[in-house]
């Protein structure tokens, strides 16, 4: 991040200048003062400048964040304190080394926090007026210069940790927002996955496994046809089961390649309802009489295939389970939609004891199939009374698809 490298760069500098700085105030004390005196300024130059790099190596200045622990008495405190005292000294014997506060001040503010670290800056300041004023340097610039460097130190510092804070805010979300992207993206996986498993379930229910239930009661006819000695009617069934068995191929191939059932590809929807119907009889079934009620259009492709696999899965339910003598398939254009009626003669059963006990998997795909577009399924029914099934699917206004 930017704003990391900056304050890398930052302390980078002032391990340069206090190096440069330290060096200066001791070559200036050899230069201005006795000999004795110069050792003095090199031995506590010297002291300074070890504990600086033992320090730097102890606390690893550098690799640490703003949110890192700081400020504690060991070993924070105790070693800007040997700094402190050590530049102390060393500005007692030669004013050059005033200078020196300002990367202390720096560095106080990095190494304590911001709590202590100003307390330190408010000290270093004291000392270096102290020193400026020993020297007998102008009283206004004495005071202004250190005040100035420690405000602008503590300014420098406080704004920059926060420029830091805000970039690791910013890198955190944006850590998360890629996780959370992540998470989304297998999120939609599974759910179209499970959306998938549905839509093949619900067709194969409506096409796979009720041709299979026809071509069995087909074949348990055609058996016992042969039983009764009747080869024409056992081979008639046969030739049913067959025609059957071909058109469970069609339709596997068409809903593996999500196309349109194929009594739609071959007419409009109330001519597949009527062919559905037609073959009832021929499966076992009732006869089913087809009426349209309301002026016929065109509807979605999805709306049309909702509706034709609806009907057939409820003429198979007729024919599996009704042993209804007559059944009524009725579909109706509204203003607003489409209506779709079939009702039976047959055995009827309790809507209720049935959703109690989970429902059949037909009467669930179903109400997952209109739910989808956005339309209902009502059963009413009753044991030794029938049953009557009514779909509404409400349409808007825009062009079928």
């Amino acid at each position: 991040m930017m704003a990391v490298a900056a304050a890398r760069w930052l302390q980078a500098a002032l391990d340069v200048l206090l190096v440069a700085l330290v060096g200066l105030a001791v070559v200036s004390a050899y230069a201005d003062l006795e000999p004795p005196r110069g050792a003095a300024a090199l031995g506590a130059g010297l002291a300074l400048l070890g504990g600086y790099v033992l320090g730097r190596i102890r606390i690893r200045v550098r690799d640490a964040g703003v949110d890192a622990p700081r400020g504690l008495w060991w070993p924070h405190v105790a070693w800007t304190a040997w700094l402190v005292a050590t530049w102390a000294v060393l500005l007692g014997i030669t004013p050059a080394a005033l200078w020196i506060a300002f990367p202390l001040m720096f560095l106080e503010m990095h190494v304590l926090g911001p709590r202590r670290g100003v307390l330190a800056v408010a000290l270093t300041t004291a000392l270096a007026v102290a020193g400026a004023l020993a020297a007998s340097f102008a009283p206004v610039g004495a005071v202004l210069g250190p005040v100035i460097g420690g405000a602008v130190a503590v300014t420098v510092v406080l704004g920059l940790e926060a420029v830091v804070r805000e970039s690791q805010a910013r890198q955190a979300l944006i850590v998360d927002l890629v996780a959370t992207r992540a998470d989304l993206a297998r999120t939609e996986h599974a759910r179209a996955v499970v959306a998938e498993r549905e839509r093949l379930a619900r067709e194969i229910h409506d096409t796979l496994a009720q041709g299979f239930s026809s071509i069995e009661l087909l074949l348990r006819a055609a058996d016992a046809a042969l039983e009764r000695g009747d080869v024409a009617g056992a081979r008639r069934h046969v030739t049913t089961s067959r025609e059957a068995a071909h058109a469970n191929l069609a339709e596997s191939r068409r809903f593996v390649a999500d196309l349109a059932p194929p009594d739609l590809a071959r007419g409009n929807l109330v001519a597949a309802l009527e062919r559905v119907a037609a073959r009832v009889p021929e499966h076992g079934g009732p006869p089913v009489d087809v009426r349209v009620s309301g002026e016929p259009r065109a509807l979605p492709a999805a709306a049309e295939a909702a509706l034709l696999r609806v009907a057939q899965s409820a003429l198979a339910n007729v024919t599996q389970h009704a042993r209804a003598g007559r059944a009524r398939l009725t579909i109706s254009y509204l203003d607003d939609g489409v209506a779709l009626d079939v009702v039976d003669d047959g055995l009827g059963f309790d809507p209720a004891a049935r959703a109690a006990d989970g429902g059949s998997f037909g009467l669930r795909a179903m109400r997952s199939r209109l739910a989808e577009l956005g339309g209902v399924l009502t059963v009413e029914s009753a044991p030794g009374e029938g049953t009557a099934l009514a779909v509404h699917l409400p349409l808007d206004a825009e062009e079928p698809t």
